[in-house]
């Protein structure tokens, strides 16, 4: 199995496309890939956690230097 990682800056962007754009990810991505998502949108820090929650894929956050906010997604 390959697993790839994908990055999605997405600094800027206000609610809904973070939480779009990392759906889209997933639903495009292969079991065992990875997703880093960098977001600057207090919002994200409830919405992609939550969509992962709901899809059963395990999500971490870190907060970076300027307030961006590192997720990332393992899909299972």
């Amino acid at each position: 199995m390959i697993v790839r990682t994908l990055t999605l800056d997405l600094t800027g962007f206000l609610c809904p496309i973070p939480v779009h754009e990392t759906r889209r990810a997933i639903e495009e991505s292969e079991s065992g890939d990875v997703i880093v998502v960098l977001s600057d949108d207090p919002e994200s820090l409830h919405d992609i956690p939550a969509l992962c929650a709901r899809k059963h894929y395990s999500c971490g956050v870190e907060t970076l230097e300027n307030r961006i906010f590192r997720f990332r997604v393992e899909k299972d």
